[in-house]
């Protein structure tokens, strides 16, 4: 289920109207041409979240978010867009369904050559379909 989550994640980031042309990329993994900005799954780890007629996990996703730019406001502006797509990210899919969503912790840093990195993680919890 972790790995479906991911793809639908990222599948559900990339057809957001507003989001998507905002970014260079929307990947599973950390692009290697792309510039900033991009989004990208940093890491993701599920442990087990069964019932006792149900398969179920509970999910940990790290996204992390890469920009250009001096103004902290834009970061903090895109990161908001991003959490506010993932928070409404529907619950049916073809083989798990969402049970909650809730956002974890968030790190924000400023890097070398004026770029700026976003930390989002979230907890997903699913049961099979």
């Amino acid at each position: 289920m972790e790995s479906a989550l991911r793809i639908a994640l990222i599948d559900w980031l990339a057809s957001d109207p507003l989001l998507a042309p905002l970014l260079n990329s929307i990947t599973e993994e950390v692009p290697s041409r792309t510039s900033a900005p991009w989004l990208a799954v940093a890491t993701s780890a599920s442990i087990d979240w069964s019932t006792k007629d149900r398969r179920g996990r509970e999910v940990r996703v790290a996204l992390e978010l890469h920009l250009r730019g001096e103004e902290a406001g834009e970061s903090a502006d895109l990161a908001a867009l991003v959490a506010d797509r993932i928070e409404t990210m529907p619950a049916a899919h073809p083989t798990f369904r969402l049970v909650s969503t809730q956002f974890l912790r968030g790190r924000a840093e400023q890097r070398a050559n004026l770029t700026r990195a976003v930390l989002l993680e979230y907890r997903f919890r699913l049961f099979e379909a």
